[in-house]
């Protein structure tokens, strides 16, 4: 075999070795009865606010200690603790996405991105109207 060949199979192997090794971390949405399941490993659930139950949000207490109830896209619903200041506009999200692992009954998140809505929408309504 040429060197030139031996060098491409040794660069294949090493990029299909990364690959595989970088596979592993790709992370899906689950719910939080796959994420009880695996207690201890860190999920991305998807779900909606709980608003039928309480926050817990006392800056003059503890700032960094927010608490609220999620409901995931199969309507289980659990505790969700935050370890950190509570979003801007929170209660106004249509959908939040966590990053965080189960620990007992609760799910602790180290990590909520928002899908507020859109500031667009009632601009759009107002231009399907005009142009009727």
């Amino acid at each position: 075999m040429k060197k030139t060949n031996i060098v491409l199979l040794v660069v294949i192997a090493v990029a299909i070795g990364v690959i595989v090794t970088v596979a592993g971390d790709f992370s899906t949405y689950e719910t939080f009865a796959t994420a009880k399941e695996k207690e201890g490993k860190e999920y991305h659930i998807i779900g909606v606010l709980d608003k039928a139950k309480e926050l817990t949000y006392d800056p003059v207490k503890d700032a960094n200690y927010f608490s609220f109830y999620m409901k995931d896209k199969t309507g289980e619903t659990r505790k969700v603790i935050f370890y950190g200041t509570k979003p801007t506009d929170f209660e106004k999200a249509e959908q939040l996405v966590l990053t965080g692992k189960i620990e007992g009954n609760e799910f602790h998140c180290n990590k909520i991105l928002m899908k507020c809505p859109s500031k667009y929408k009632d601009d759009q309504v107002a231009m399907s109207t005009k142009q009727m």
